[in-house]
């Protein structure tokens, strides 16, 4: 059982710089694929960025050269490092650690960006 707490979101301006943590319980932290996803109001949960077991990564074109995923397994954390950001950004983001079948969610943290 893996136990994931997101933190960092705030409410900034656009441009602005954020870093969001995801700590998680547990031992093991290796062996999981941790990705970052968010939801914006009436939207669809979607994929932001995933970092491998070997820190491949991979982001979604919307984010791509602004954000940057990244993880320390010493520390069971894994971050989300967010750069430039556009009103269009403004959504929950939640963690997500998978390793075969197990599959957990953090409960999010909110991202508001103003214009």
């Amino acid at each position: 059982q893996v136990q994931l707490v997101e933190s960092g979101g705030d409410l900034v301006q656009a441009g602005e710089s954020l870093r969001l943590s995801c700590a998680a319980s547990g031992s093991s932290f290796s062996i999981y694929v941790m990705s970052w996803y968010r939801q914006a109001p009436g939207k669809q949960r979607e994929l932001v960025a995933t970092i491998t077991r070997s820190d491949n990564t991979y982001y979604a074109d919307s984010v791509k050269g602004r954000f940057t995923i990244s993880r320390d397994n010493a520390k069971n954390t894994v971050f989300l490092r967010m750069n430039s950001l556009k009103p269009e950004d403004t959504a929950v983001y939640y963690c997500n650690a998978v390793s075969g079948p197990m599959n957990y969610w953090g409960q999010g943290t909110q991202v508001t960006v103003s214009s």
